[in-house]
């Protein structure tokens, strides 16, 4: 896997220098910023909001999976890749976490959906889990009251809120009540990167809650949500950070809340009720025939349960007659036969947005039939220390230089920034032609004009009629480039498909080709006229966690002046048993 380089590198002067104008700003603005939330901290502790009462109680419409609550009523807590074994009357809050993920994971509370969907011991086991947290925790500290925890935290208080106070004495449901605004006003104050994300939180946490100060804090957070919502989800239905899981994930709180405020009798405003409509329309777009998401920008694969909960309200399919694409997300979908294809057209997120894109310009997902043949690494933001896997190698794109297209940022810039991707692609151009013979997709992007002189072009033709899909990726160097290239040895290339874990890959006898056996669509063969033909390891992300994997290489060089090409053709292995692909 390439490792990040240093973040200069083939990045424009003027690119530079707005990055550390950008540093120098939030340097001078954190001493403030610092000093804003100690005043805030202080008065929650001591003045504190109005005790409030119960309000609706929002339903979190994410999937429960009772075995996972029955072994936290034992004391068994697996989250993250982590295991900590405490027996029934264990503390979690007075141990030490195995890692940092188990650690984010038990503090975000995500864990209590499972605990509480077994009745009503996981009830009184909440609570006292929850109590517990409160009185460890409950003071300010860096880690346990970290925005980014806080918000999935105050989601789940917020959705369970009722269910707690059916075991609760009325003053544990005044403690409740006080604990769960004070952090929701605390999270409100500083919207940060996801202003809408945060909002539908706070204001969950409000219809959860009776009294003035509650009622002060939907208030506001309506407010931004009006503000907000338009510019976050774009047109098309897509998250402004061009993330499928990202749109997901907004859909379900979104309509979290509007369940919340329906119970009050409230009506949404007229821009959650658009964003709504328009985040089921992305979904739908994004699910491919296999049941998951498309895994691009930051968005992992996930749980068919999880998309199917998501779904549920939407009764309509993709309209097989109209073009499958959504142009403002920078995305194009093409299928016919068993075959679908996803292709991501467009440049990774900039600012603060940039700190969850990837530099993976023209990357694929293939079903073949119901089966995931090919995809992407799946990089999710709570992967924080595998930053590697947002460069392109991770991506099944192509690859020049055994380099990326775009890097991440480190360093001191990276720490007061955050992890940015810097230097991807900026001009990304395609062209949609449908007849019926065909879809054809032809695509280009910039990512490698700076380090090699070089453009991509990737082109994809689906058949009608057949299994088949026709690729090539082409390397040219274009006209409006003035400047000299030096002369040197031809460039490594390198295409990826990075498959699917429960995808069987051998190469063939030629060894041009490799034969695949999916799960439930039988065999196919990729051909292709690349000099070398790899099978080599790779990773796939799976709720943070990683799954071994493998990846098929085609490999060449391309020359400086000339450019180059690699073909390649996948269909079904008995459908041409002729020579080399085209």
């Amino acid at each position: 896997m390439t490792q990040p380089r240093p973040w200069s590198q083939n990045l424009a002067l003027r690119r530079r220098l707005h990055l550390e104008f950008e540093a120098l700003v939030a340097n001078l603005l954190g001493p403030w910023h610092r000093l804003r939330d100690f005043a805030l901290r202080l008065s929650l502790q001591w003045a504190g909001p109005q005790t409030p009462g119960l309000g609706s109680m929002p339903r979190n419409l994410r999937p429960v999976d009772l075995e996972r609550g029955r072994a936290i009523l034992a004391g068994d807590f697996a989250l993250s890749g982590g295991r900590l074994q405490i027996g029934p009357s264990g503390n979690p809050w007075a141990m030490a976490s195995p890692n940092r993920q188990f650690a984010v994971a038990l503090h975000e509370f995500g864990w209590l959906d499972h605990v509480m969907a077994t009745g009503p011991e996981g009830r009184a086991k909440g609570l006292q889990l929850v109590l517990g947290w409160h009185r460890e925790f409950g003071r300010w500290n860096r880690f346990s009251w970290d925005r980014s925890l806080l918000e999935r935290r105050v989601y789940a208080l917020a959705c369970h809120l009722g269910g707690l106070g059916q075991v609760a004495s009325d003053r544990e449901l005044a403690r409740l009540g006080r604990v769960l605004l004070s952090q929701a006003y605390f999270l409100h104050a500083e919207p940060g990167p996801r202003p809408v994300e945060r909002a539908t939180i706070t204001a969950i946490a409000a219809c959860a809650l009776k009294g003035r100060d509650s009622e002060r804090l939907l208030r506001l957070s309506l407010a931004r949500l009006a503000r907000d919502l338009p510019a976050t989800v774009l047109g098309d239905g897509g998250h402004n950070s061009r993330s499928p899981e990202a749109a997901m994930a907004l859909l379900l709180d979104l309509m979290s809340l509007d369940d919340g405020l329906t119970q009050q009798g409230r009506a949404a405003p007229a821009a959650m009720t658009m964003a709504i409509s328009r985040l089921t329309q992305a979904l739908r777009f994004f699910t491919l025939p296999d049941g998951q998401l498309a895994s691009f920008q930051g968005g992992e694969t996930c749980d068919r349960a999880l998309i199917a909960a998501a779904r549920a309200h939407d009764d309509q399919d993709l309209d097989p007659k109209q073009p499958q694409q959504a142009r403002q997300s920078g995305y194009q979908r093409l299928q016919a036969g068993s075959l679908a294809v996803m292709i991501d057209v467009g440049t990774p997120a900039e600012g603060q947005l940039a700190q969850t894109a990837c530099a993976q310009p023209l990357a694929i997902e293939i079903v073949c039939g119901r089966d995931r043949l090919v995809t992407n690494g799946g990089w999710s933001p709570r992967l924080t220390q595998a930053q590697a896997y947002r460069l392109t190698p991770a991506g099944s794109t192509a690859c020049l230089g055994q380099s990326s297209a775009g890097d991440v940022l480190q360093g001191r810039l990276a720490k007061t920034l955050g992890a940015r991707l810097v230097g991807g692609a900026r001009q990304v151009q395609y062209r949609r032609h449908e007849a019926e013979a065909g879809l054809l997709i032809e695509a280009s992007h910039d990512g490698w004009a700076a380090e090699f002189g070089l453009m991509h072009e990737r082109r994809l033709y689906i058949q009608q009629d057949g299994d088949e899909l026709r690729g090539e990726d082409h390397f040219f160097r274009p006209k409006a480039l003035k400047r000299r290239l030096e002369a040197g040895r031809a460039i490594r290339l390198d295409v990826f498909f990075h498959l699917d874990p429960r995808i069987r890959a051998s190469l063939a006898q030629d060894r041009r080709s490799v034969l695949f056996v999916t799960p439930v669509s039988g065999g196919w063969r990729l051909r292709t006229d690349a000099a070398v033909v790899t099978i080599e390891q790779g990773l796939q992300f799976f709720d943070g966690l990683p799954r071994r994997t493998s990846k098929v290489v085609l490999r060449d060089s391309v020359d400086r002046q000339n450019g180059g090409k690699i073909r390649w053709k996948l269909d079904r292995a008995e459908a041409d048993k002729s020579g080399a692909g085209r």
